[in-house]
C-alpha cells in the first residue's frame, strides 16, 4: 500500500493561504501513484478557534465545502483516495426552531471524486468542545476499495473519553480489534506542551515522546499478536496558532505479532509529503522478547532483521512517559543482533515500568529514509533522538 501524508502548517481562518500552502508542499514532492493521501485535523481552516462566533466564518457544508472540493479535485487528478479534516457545518431542519449542528469532522473521497465516507469526531478535545458536537455514530469503520478495512479517527480519540474514563479502557483501540481493521487512520492537530522556542531548535527531529505515546494508546493491538499486520497512518501538522505549538512527527507504522515496524516519520517542524510503500522494508522498529528472556536489559546494537527472518513469538506493552532510544553508534560491519533488550510478556494490562518500555531500535545502514537522508557519518540515532514533553 502507497500511503502519503502531507503535514503543514495552516493558520487559523486563513484559508486561500492555507490551500496554497498545501499545493506547495505537494508541487515539491511526487503526489503521483498513491492509494490514499492523508491530511491533518481541520487542514485548510486552521485548528485553534476559541467559540462558535469565531469559526462560524470557517464552517463547511457536510460535503460541499471547500475541503471537499479540494479532495475531488486532487482525488480525480491522480486516482486516488483523499481523506481530509473540516469543520462542518449541518443543516437539520430548515423548519424553526431546529437549527444547524456542527461537526469536527473527516471526508473521504475515492478516485472517482464519490465522497465515500464522513466521520465526526467522537472524542472532544476541549478546544473542540466550544463550538462542535460529539459524534453519535462511534468510531468509523468500513471498507475502503483498494485499502481494505479501514478505521478513521482523530488525535483525541485514542485518548480515554474526556481524560476520564480508565487509562486501559482502549476505546479505540479495541474497536479496531472488534471490527478487524487492516488499516487505521488517525488525523490530527496534536499539540506539544514544550516549550515553543527549544521545540522549534530542531523541525527535522521527530519527537519521539509525541510517537511514544501514539503507539502506547495502540497498546491492545500490539498484544493482540495477530499475525496480520495493520497499519496505522498517524498524520499530524506542524507550526503554530497563536499559544500553541504543534508536534508534527506525522508517521506510517506497521503492527504484527507483538512488533511495532516504522515505515517512515517526519520532523516535528517539518513541511513536507511523506510517502510511504509498505510492501518496503521498514527501516526502524520497537522490539519486544518473550517473557523467559525478562531480565536482560543490555544496551541493543542490533541491525533491522531481513525479510523473512523468522520472528520471535513476543507480546508488547507500553505506557506514557520518556522511551528509551538506542545512542551509541552500531558497529559499520555487524550483521547480526549482538544484545537485545528484553520486555516481559504481561499477563494483564499493567502500566509498564520505565525500564521495561520499548525502545526505538534502528538498523545501522538503512536505506534511503523517508524524506531525510543523512551521510554515513552521521549517528542515525540522533535523527529520531528523544525531546522531553
Amino acid at each position: 500500500m502507497r500511503i502519503g501524508c502531507l503535514q503543514f502548517a495552516p493558520q487559523v481562518g486563513d484559508v486561500d493561504n492555507n490551500l496554497n500552502r498545501a499545493d506547495a508542499v505537494l508541487s515539491k514532492a511526487n503526489p503521483e501513484d498513491l492509494d490514499i493521501l492523508v491530511l491533518p485535523e481541520m487542514a485548510f481552516s486552521g485548528y485553534n478557534f476559541k467559540s462558535l462566533q469565531d469559526i462560524s466564518p470557517f464552517l463547511e457544508p457536510s460535503g460541499s465545502g471547500i475541503t471537499s472540493l479540494w479532495a475531488r479535485t486532487m482525488a480525480l487528478k491522480y486516482n486516488y483516495t483523499v481523506l481530509a479534516g473540516y469543520p462542518e457545518k449541518v443543516d437539520v431542519s430548515p423548519n424553526w426552531p431546529t437549527g444547524p449542528e456542527y461537526y469536527n469532522s473527516a471526508i473521504v473521497v475515492n478516485g472517482d471524486g464519490e465522497t465515500i465516507a464522513n466521520y465526526r469526531k467522537a472524542f472532544l478535545y476541549y478546544t473542540d468542545e466550544s463550538w462542535a458536537l460529539e459524534g453519535n455514530r462511534g468510531f468509523y469503520d468500513g471498507y475502503i476499495p483498494g485499502l481494505g478495512n479501514t478505521s478513521i479517527g482523530f488525535g483525541m480519540d485514542i485518548n480515554p473519553y474526556k481524560f476520564e474514563a480508565p487509562w486501559h479502557a482502549f476505546e479505540f483501540a479495541f474497536h479496531v480489534l472488534e471490527v478487524e481493521s487492516n488499516l487505521v487512520i488517525v488525523t490530527m492537530s496534536w499539540m506539544t506542551r514544550e516549550d515553543r522556542r527549544h521545540f522549534s531548535r530542531m523541525p527535522n527531529e521527530p519527537d519521539m515522546d509525541t510517537l511514544t505515546y501514539w503507539i502506547t494508546r495502540l497498546e491492545p493491538l500490539i498484544r493482540s499478536n495477530n499475525e496480520d499486520e495493520i497499519i496505522v497512518v498517524f498524520c499530524n501538522r506542524t507550526g503554530t496558532e497563536d499559544e500553541v505549538t504543534y508536534a508534527g512527527t506525522s508517521a506510517v507504522i506497521g503492527i504484527q505479532e507483538g512488533e511495532v515496524k516504522v515505515y517512515g516519520l517526519l520532523g516535528r517542524g517539518e513541511k513536507d509529503l511523506l510517502v510511504i510503500d509498505t510492501n518496503n522494508r521498514p527501516y526502524a522498529k520497537l522490539l519486544y522478547r518473550p517473557e523467559d528472556m525478562v531480565g536482560s536489559l543490555n544496551k541493543h546494537t542490533a541491525k533491522l532483521e531481513q525479510p523473512g527472518t523468522p520472528k520471535t513469538d513476543a507480546q508488547a506493552t507500553a505506557a506514557p512517559g520518556k522511551p528509551q532510544v538506542q545512542q551509541e553508534k552500531p558497529a559499520k560491519n555487524s550483521s547480526e543482533p549482538d544484545r537485545k533488550d528484553t520486555l516481559p510478556a504481561p499477563s494483564s494490562l499493567k502500566s509498564t515500568p520505565l525500564a521495561v518500555r520499548p525502545r526505538l531500535v534502528i538498523p545501522q545502514s538503512p536505506p534511503i529514509l523517508p524524506n531525510q537522508q543523512y551521510s554515513e557519518e552521521d549517528d542515525i540515532t540522533s535523527a529520531i533522538s528523544m525531546n522531553s514533553l
